[in-house]
């Protein structure tokens, strides 16, 4: 059947033939001819068409405000009946026990929409034209009598979809969205849960807290109300733990407090179709329209390039004003920014150090764990447990700290199956190495409290301590062979050194046993990428190098 074989009888719902009509034969316009039709067909009634986007007026009727009957005729199974999908959508996530639900989609339909005392008719079409997927356009037809009304109806129904409902804005693939999974995500995230330092917990909350209510202030010093923070440090020391406990505190504000709530705008990504520049654009764009707002560059040196840098200061420091945003970013490695990022005052003002915990922050890390642990009856958590794990982690990030805590309970869990995973997990699997340290000691002295021996859980912290280690030894020797054993980036020497053979020999021990002092990690690894020593340059002449040195490895 072709758009052509249809002929419009005045009892049926001329608009929805025609949609129908039209969709079936070759399209240039779909809102022309709906405007063309609904005119035709309500004359005496003024209509306006308002395209979706922040507008989703079935959603506003849906949460409360107004109310939207389906309008159906019986008498015309053909068309009037809306034009839906219907479509069953799974569990965002398993581990919820939720069972999905259905889900349906809208692609041409009519309601009579009630707001506010108000009636309005209400046609909402899919005006997506020709045969690709992008760009997709669905708009809303109000018919009324009165455009007063249907403009205020627009407007409070636009701010309440800008508006964020127990979400976070999220910029993910080039354009904004709203992630309720992230807004529950910082829910379980506080300040009293975060271990730092406490007078550089209390500068920052203090440097944000104080950025918002210091609009006033800003003002009269005649300089600009805007903000940048960097935190940086070693990975796994609470920069991100950081962010989402601020994220939640300033969500808080709104409710608890009565103060100008501060939404978080969260960047993912700048991959997009249309190149990283436009991402920046919309994302400061975004920025400026919700202010004021806590705008957040996670991995700040991985997401801004030297590509894109220019543009990227530009947008930060350039000629438009941007009142009211605070941008936090997060690095691992503050040197891979540009000066101009990370130096130059009014981009980035402040920078936090996070460096691995101390003594006191490890003993609180045990703490919180003992604390998270409390209920569990089979798990013996008592408090001398504490300071022993702080003093066997020296050194240790609050990441490697979580992992020993989790390997050891998870080891506790599956203790029974032990025997069996040691007959096929093979000699490198985690359980087999700590089952192999099973009698191993790391605290050698005698003041060890005897019943801390005993215990299951400080038997296996000391075993995933002790491959934690050996990781970090690794970690450091391979990254002492990238830049070189004495830091920074020199290049490894390749050759052994020449010593002359009428040299006084105390001073080539002397020489041999510095140059063993520098290059004893490469010897021990002789064969790392971008390092291979090459041994043959230096004993052509006289074989191992015990015997021409006897001091080098």
């Amino acid at each position: 059947m072709t758009g052509n074989s249809f002929s419009v009888h005045a009892h049926e719902d001329q608009t929805s033939r025609e949609f129908f009509h039209h969709s079936s034969a070759q399209r240039i316009n779909t809102d022309v001819v709906l405007v063309e039709s609904l005119r035709r067909q309500y004359p005496n009634l003024d209509l306006i068409a308002v395209p979706e986007g922040a507008l989703n007026l079935i959603a506003y009727a849906s949460a409360g405000f107004a109310t939207a009957i389906p309008l159906e005729d019986t008498k015309d199974p053909v068309y009037g009946a809306p034009l839906t999908w219907r479509y069953f959508a799974p569990p965002s996530r398993r581990l919820d026990n939720s069972s999905g639900g259905f889900v349906e989609r809208v692609l041409f339909g009519k309601w009579i929409y009630k707001w506010e005392g108000t009636e309005f008719l209400l046609y909402v079409a899919n005006g997506r034209d020709g045969g690709n997927a992008y760009p997709e356009l669905t708009m809303n037809y109000l018919l009324t009598s009165e455009t007063g009304k249907a403009d205020n109806l627009i407007k409070e129904a636009t701010l309440w979809g800008q508006e964020l409902h127990n979400e976070v804005w999220v910029f993910d693939q080039g354009w904004w969205q709203k992630s309720r999974d992230l807004y529950d995500s910082i829910q379980r995230s506080k300040w009293e849960d975060v271990i730092l330092d406490e007078d550089m917990k209390k500068a920052i909350i203090s440097d944000v807290e104080g950025f918002y209510d210091g609009r006033e202030t800003y003002a009269d010093l005649k300089v600009p109300w805007k903000r940048g923070i960097i935190y940086y440090g070693p990975p796994g020391n609470g920069k991100t733990i950081s962010i989402k406990a601020m994220m939640h505190a300033l969500y808080q504000r709104g409710k608890d407090d009565g103060k100008l709530s501060v939404p978080t705008l969260y960047v993912k990504t700048l991959a997009n179709f249309g190149g990283p520049e436009y991402a920046l654009r919309s994302i400061f764009g975004k920025a400026r329209q919700v202010a004021p707002c806590y705008l957040v560059f996670e991995d700040l040196d991985s997401i801004v390039n030297d590509g894109i840098r220019s543009y990227f200061l530009n947008e930060v420091d350039g000629l438009q004003p941007n009142d009211g945003i605070l941008m936090v970013g997060s690095t691992n490695h503050l040197d891979r920014l540009d000066p101009g990022i990370s130096k130059r005052p009014s981009r980035f003002d402040r920078k936090y150090f996070f460096p691995n915990p101390d003594y006191e922050q490890r003993v609180q890390y045990a703490k919180f764990w003992q604390r998270k642990l409390k209920d569990n009856k089979d798990v013996k958590f008592p408090d001398s447990l504490c300071p022993a794990v702080a003093k066997i982690t020296d050194k240790f990030s609050f990441a490697y700290m979580q992992e020993a805590f989790v390997a050891s309970l998870l080891a506790i869990a599956r203790h029974q199956g032990a025997a069996d995973a040691d007959r096929w997990s093979g000699p490198h699997d985690p359980l087999t190495v700590s089952n192999n340290l099973v009698n191993m000691t790391l605290d050698d002295g005698d003041d060890e409290d005897p019943d801390l021996k005993k215990l299951v859980l400080w038997q296996e912290i000391q075993k995933q301590v002790h491959i934690l280690r050996e990781e970090i030894g690794n970690e450091t020797e391979s990254q002492k062979s990238k830049t070189g054993s004495l830091g920074g980036t020199t290049s490894v020497r390749t050759t052994l050194p020449e010593f002359g053979r009428g040299e006084d020999p105390d001073w080539v021990r002397a020489q041999q046993n510095r140059w063993r002092e520098e290059m004893e990690p490469d010897l021990r690894n002789p064969v790392v990428p971008g390092n291979f020593m090459n041994w043959g340059l230096g004993m052509a002449n006289n074989g191992a190098s015990g015997r021409r040195y006897p001091g080098a490895y």
